[in-house]
């Protein structure tokens, strides 16, 4: 079943119609009533998919511009990264008391507590991710928790692409891509493209093009990890890094190459291309990351952003396990993994990638 969701999920990536079914059985999975999936972008309304029991409500509650009178929207914006966490875990309680969703919304269809994780995406999007309890089971076990938490990587790594496309099905393949937004190029099984956007092209000194329709990136280490992601045996194993880092050089800030597997319809979309490979960069600043920004392009737990967004900070690992009151090894535990997921193998590499990473840049612009 997992496997199934997780397909399903990149496919509801550019079907959003299929967004209300992938939320549906993750309800299942965790034992909610119901579950939506809202984008929010400067400048626009929030946008929504949700499941039967809940659309309607959440139609009314939009048209009634419940999102700009709700005292929990600016609490959600600063929702704590990677994990999902239980309302009354984070929200104060008088809040929860008198907030219209849950009093005037859910509550009437016997829902109750909600079950929340935000996405910062780096292009300046955010998608946020909730499921609602049953009244009679409001407080989710750590099981409930876990099968959202196991799940969330593949859900923030799909958020990208459906929020950059506003959570609007596109017809052809020419027009998926130009809705992307994003330098971007579709792979076939044997990791040969199909079709690269202009945004992608225009970029030959970092995506090279290999004998037989192959792509690599021009920096070895990276490039190492990317071919490793497309190899067909490994692309479906969890543990394979999907968010590879590209360090900055004479000519353009920092990369972040996102590689997303289309199933089923998406895979039917871009004309049975297997792999969507999709680029996001980060600016050259001296400021420091968030824990959020840090999670939407590397996939990071909380603990482990935390652990990184110190160390772009500054901080030495000791200092940091100390400000965080776990383990010098437990620390060093969760750095092996930033290593791992972020592509990096040094501190001083680590650091130097983290401290140029802002929202809001995307190549070109």
């Amino acid at each position: 079943m997992t496997e199934q969701i997780i397909e399903q999920i990149y496919e509801a990536a550019f079907v959003p119609e299929l967004w209300p079914g992938v939320l549906q059985q993750l309800c299942g999975a965790s034992n909610c009533g119901s579950g939506a999936l809202t984008v929010f972008s400067e400048g626009s309304a929030p946008r929504f998919v949700a499941t039967d029991l809940v659309r309607g409500a959440l139609e009314s509650f939009t048209a009634q511009n419940g999102w700009q009178r709700s005292e929990a929207v600016p609490y959600v914006m600063k929702m704590p990264p990677a994990a999902f966490i239980y309302e009354a875990d984070y929200y104060p309680a008088d809040l929860l008391e008198r907030d219209v969703l849950r009093k005037g919304v859910l509550a009437p269809l016997g829902l109750g507590g909600q079950i929340g994780s935000l996405v910062t995406i780096p292009t300046g999007e955010m998608s946020l991710f909730t499921f609602e309890r049953w009244l009679h089971n409001e407080r989710p076990s750590e099981r409930d928790l876990a099968a959202l938490n196991w799940h969330r990587p593949h859900l923030a790594r799909a958020s990208v692409i459906a929020a950059r496309m506003g959570l609007r099905f596109a017809e052809t393949m020419v027009l998926a891509m130009q809705s992307i937004g994003l330098p971007a190029a579709v792979l076939n099984g044997a990791g040969r493209v199909i079709k690269a956007n202009g945004m992608l092209t225009d970029m030959p000194d970092d995506f090279i093009p290999l004998a037989h329709g192959g792509l690599a990136i021009a920096d070895s280490a990276a490039n190492r990890l990317f071919q490793e992601a497309i190899r067909p045996s490994v692309r479906n194993d969890p543990a394979t890094v999907r968010s590879i880092a590209v360090p900055a050089n004479d000519k353009r800030p920092p990369l972040v190459v996102h590689t997303l597997p289309l199933r089923r319809s998406a895979h039917d979309l871009f004309m049975g291309g297997d792999l969507l490979v999709a680029v996001t960069a980060v600016s050259a600043s001296a400021s420091t990351p968030s824990p959020g920004i840090l999670s939407g392009l590397f996939d990071l737990s909380p603990a482990e952003a935390r652990l990184a967004a110190a160390l772009a900070r500054g901080k030495s690992l000791a200092a940091v396990a100390a400000e965080q009151n776990i383990q010098t090894s437990t620390a060093r535990s969760y750095l092996d993994q930033v290593f791992r997921k972020t592509g990096t193998h040094k501190q001083g590499e680590l650091v130097a990638l983290l401290k140029s990473v802002q929202p809001l840049r995307t190549p070109g612009a």
